[in-house]
């Protein structure tokens, strides 16, 4: 049996394709067009609009169909799917002027991103979002270390919690992420079945940008390709 494959897009800056914004904006449905009028400034219009853009020009090439016809919908809970292509598995994260895009198929998946940011609130996130076990680990160790930890935990439980696409009502510290092989989980919330089931990716990204992508198949082969 073939390995599960999942191709990771990724671009540190999508500011670097704003001349492309008029071709972006062309392929938007009336939705999308809504959306990112609703955006005051006007760097986070331009933001949208090339953000997914880029995320209908990438599932066009992998479908081998039309960017501006395909039918993106969202659950209840926010998560995107192709009602027209149910087995292609997909998800999107961006944050700051950094994007990422996973896509796969047949699978539960999830990605999440996220820029370094210094905090006064470590302890209080880990009080609320951390199981015990990850607790534990994050005061082992040394001061210096645990805010780029925090990051490497939040990122899993994150790409979880969209995988599922049931929202933070899972509840993040029920997504407990094994401190001793954090490709791996000791314990999901029941809706998301068995622990040892799913698997967790972690992105091989620049210094202070921090990215995993989880997958409800075990030994799938990730591929980080960049944006062009």
């Amino acid at each position: 049996m073939s390995r599960q494959e999942i191709k990771v897009f990724y671009t540190p800056s999508v500011l670097n394709f704003t001349s492309r914004l008029s071709e972006y904006k062309a392929l938007l449905d009336q939705n999308e067009l809504a959306i990112a009028e609703r955006f005051k400034i006007s760097k986070l219009k331009v933001r949208y609009i090339i953000c997914h853009g880029i995320l209908r020009q990438l599932l066009a090439k992998h479908l081998n169909q039309s960017a501006a016809d395909l039918e993106i919908e969202k659950t209840e809970f926010g998560k995107p799917f192709l009602p027209d292509h149910p087995d292609t598995s997909f998800n999107m994260s961006h944050s700051g002027d950094s994007l990422a895009v996973v896509i796969s198929s047949q699978c539960q998946l999830g990605i999440d991103l996220e820029r370094y940011k210094s905090r006064h609130t470590w302890e209080g996130l880990v009080k609320k979002c951390f199981a015990p076990e990850e607790a534990d680990y994050w005061y082992s160790l040394d001061r210096s270390k645990r805010s780029r930890a925090f990051y490497q935990f939040w990122v899993k439980k994150e790409g979880f919690v969209k995988a599922v696409g049931k929202g933070i009502t899972l509840g993040l510290d029920q997504c407990v992420v094994n401190p001793d092989d954090t490709s791996s989980f000791l314990r999901v919330p029941e809706l998301g079945g068995l622990a040892d089931q799913w698997q967790i990716h972690t992105l091989d990204l620049p210094e202070n940008e921090f990215g995993a992508v989880v997958c409800d198949q075990r030994n799938a082969k990730l591929q980080l390709i960049a944006i062009s």
